[in-house]
């Protein structure tokens, strides 16, 4: 048979390295493309806005009412060191639900009273107490009144002796 060999004076063809032009190229495109995405999101307010809250009007403000409670003492037993504890709370509600709320007052004075008699008082004598104490009493507050009546409370007398 016959051998085929290569003309003596040429050397084998070397194999051809492929180009990283194209995938850089690409990579390149795509990162520009994202980029001028996020910028229009950003620049256009569809994501990341600075917006702040709707400020209550005067239309908003007007249409609460405060509603106080009578200040409530209690007197914890001896060991837990103090003679009395005496707290005054006002409700702020929507003018629509004050009739609802008034109904609901010994609800609260009840809510409230169970609340202080379990409550340390040593807990109450800490900085951040009555930040506590208002945010603890104002979740409660909305269990007993329900969604959308009560806006907030006010703790307007606060002793401990």
């Amino acid at each position: 048979m016959t051998d085929i060999t290569q003309p003596t004076g040429e050397a084998p063809e070397p194999a051809r390295k492929k180009s990283l032009l194209r995938p850089v190229l690409l990579g390149s495109l795509g990162a520009l493309l994202l980029g001028a995405l996020a910028f229009y999101a950003v620049f256009s307010g569809l994501i990341l806005t600075n917006q702040e809250p709707a400020k209550p009007g005067k239309a908003a403000v007007a249409d609460t009412v405060f509603l106080a409670l009578d200040p409530i003492t209690i007197s914890p037993p001896p060991q837990r060191g103090a003679r009395f504890v005496r707290l005054g709370v006002q409700i702020e509600v929507a003018r629509t639900s004050q009739a609802e709320m008034s109904r609901l007052e010994p609800r609260f004075v009840d809510m409230i009273n169970t609340y202080l008699h379990a409550v340390d008082l040593d807990d109450l004598r800490q900085p951040a107490a009555l930040i506590k104490l208002r945010s603890q009493l104002l979740r409660r507050f909305q269990l007993i009144a329900g969604e959308g009546h009560l806006r907030d409370i006010l703790i307007t007398e606060f002793i401990i002796d």
